[in-house]
């Protein structure tokens, strides 16, 4: 794959992980049962991303589809409920041990075996990851902070399989992920009825246009371009991000501990980015010249 090809997939990943990160602010702001927000943004989202899709692509498989569309719609929910049962900063980068499930998987599942600075980096999330344990969790929910540690293994598991479509429209996962989000809350309209205010019904519509449509188009496209394991690290930067919107908008402030492990899980995303980088731009000298 060329190099520009790689970079534009980096680029989109990176633009997809700060509209993501923008879920925990915006899930704090609606009233709303957990459920009932993640199947309206998705039921938006659905829309979004049917005006994007192409029509001449023919769709995936349908077993693979559904597969994978629950897969992330797992994700989305278990996430959701995890953010109302914890702190934001807790549950984001908790859910970011994604990065090590995906180089699992995708290491016996795509046959695509990670580089040395994958697993520098992927040592780096771990010990950030420790961190947000051992003084993240005090301050949260065990339940909480267990369901985002789960919807970071379905992320991942979700993220290897859309790399492993090789024909038809990826897209076609996104939407069905979408559709079985949007059926799951369902019963839960009648359950729990919704509160329809301005301040709701606005942060469900950014939430299922930008921050889970717009967002999941630029995933599908970064995932059709690079790794998995090297996609979920360029991620990881929502994590640093999304309690910082949270405090910025709610005044609510992360531990200690779980600042020190956002910033080295930044600093392994940014070393993974550039040693990856200069590996490729040496690799195609030697080639050059051979």
């Amino acid at each position: 794959m060329k190099n520009h090809d790689k970079a534009a997939g980096q680029s989109a990943i990176l633009l997809c992980a700060v509209l993501w990160s923008t879920s925990g602010l915006f899930i704090k702001l609606v009233s709303w049962h957990p459920a009932i927000i993640a199947g309206s943004r998705s039921f938006l989202a659905v829309f979004f991303l049917l005006a994007l899709r192409r029509n001449a692509e023919k769709p995936e498989k349908i077993l693979r589809l559904a597969a994978s569309g629950l897969l992330y719609a797992s994700t989305m929910i278990l996430f959701v409920i995890a953010n109302k049962l914890t702190f934001s900063a807790n549950a984001i980068v908790l859910q970011y041990t994604a990065p090590i499930w995906a180089c699992l998987l995708g290491w016996f599942y795509l046959k695509e075996k990670p580089y040395w600075e994958h697993w520098f980096s992927l040592s780096l999330v771990f010990i950030g990851m420790f961190l947000v344990f051992g003084g993240g969790i005090a301050a949260g929910s065990v339940l909480g902070d267990s369901l985002a540690l789960i919807s970071g293994i379905t992320f991942a598991a979700n993220s290897v399989m859309l790399r492993g479509i090789k024909n038809g429209n990826a897209l076609d996962v996104m939407i069905c992920a979408h559709i079985l989000c949007a059926l799951f809350a369902v019963p839960f309209f009648f359950i729990y009825s919704p509160e329809f205010t301005a301040g709701n019904i606005l942060s469900v519509l950014f939430m299922g246009i930008f921050q889970i449509g717009a967002a999941s188009a630029l995933y599908v496209y970064g995932m059709k371009r690079v790794k998995a394991v090297q996609a979920m690290l360029t991620a990881s930067i929502e994590p640093v991000l999304n309690p910082l919107w949270v405090l910025l908008i709610t005044g609510e402030k992360p531990s200690l501990f779980v600042i020190l492990g956002g910033l080295v899980i930044i600093s392994a995303v940014v070393f993974s980015s550039l040693a990856g980088r200069k590996r490729e731009m040496t690799d195609n000298a030697v080639n050059k010249s051979a």
